[in-house]
């Protein structure tokens, strides 16, 4: 008898089995179904969340709209024949300020502003005349004009506020950052005089010139300046 109850129990067993399987596969897959749907329920929320939290960045942040006036006005235009012969990087800190008395926590206005900006010298080669270029004895002698600066400005891109700070009953001066440019340009200018950038542009529109001449005249080149 034992014989063939045997097969019968492993049958009632095997298919226990196969009922507990079947049934915890079915509970995974209702977990995970559910799982998704909790997720796909809360992503529009995270979506609308990150939309506000940039739509609150674009409005403590604007960013500026740049309209250039379509029409353009060209008031002169002149040849020009400079030989820049040396250029100068220079960076100038400037403090401006305004109202600094015994109520600038109120109305006073104080900015750092870091002026990054360059100096362009040289020789401008258009003010030398026919009776300037002078053969005696088989050497040139050029007169040549004073060495000069051509151009002392900022690096739009490299100069910037620092720090700024303005009073509580104030919105700032708003021609203080342009007065604290225009004082880095003629400081930048005067660094570079400072210097020596117009003995140095001598030296080396001399070098230059010597060799160019030299080579089309064949003959030795003497340069002689203004006293």
């Amino acid at each position: 008898m034992n014989t063939n109850k045997n097969p019968l129990i492993w049958i009632l067993v095997i298919g226990l089995l196969v009922v507990v399987v079947g049934a915890a596969v079915a509970v995974v897959l209702t977990v995970q179904k559910t799982s998704n749907s909790a997720m796909s329920a809360i992503q529009p929320v995270r979506d609308m969340t990150s939309d506000l939290g940039t739509q609150v960045a674009n409005i403590l942040h604007p960013t500026p709209t740049i309209i250039p006036d379509p029409v353009t006005i060209i008031n002169q235009i002149r040849p020009l024949a400079r030989l820049e012969t040396i250029q100068y990087t220079i960076e100038k800190v400037i403090t401006a300020e305004v109202g600094q008395t015994a109520l600038r926590s109120l109305f006073g206005d104080r900015l750092l502003f870091v002026g990054h900006g360059y100096v362009i010298a040289g020789v401008d080669l258009s003010k030398i005349r026919t009776e300037d270029l002078v053969f005696d004895d088989g050497m040139l002698i050029v007169n040549l004009p004073e060495p000069e600066i051509f151009i002392a400005a900022l690096d739009n891109n490299q100069s910037y506020v620092y720090d700024r700070d303005t009073g509580l009953l104030t919105h700032g001066d708003i021609n203080l950052e342009t007065a604290a440019r225009q004082a880095a340009e003629e400081q930048i200018r005067k660094a570079a005089l400072e210097d020596g950038i117009l003995e140095k542009a001598k030296e080396n529109a001399e070098t230059f010139l010597g060799s160019l001449l030299e080579s089309l005249v064949h003959s030795e080149v003497s340069f002689v300046w203004p006293e």
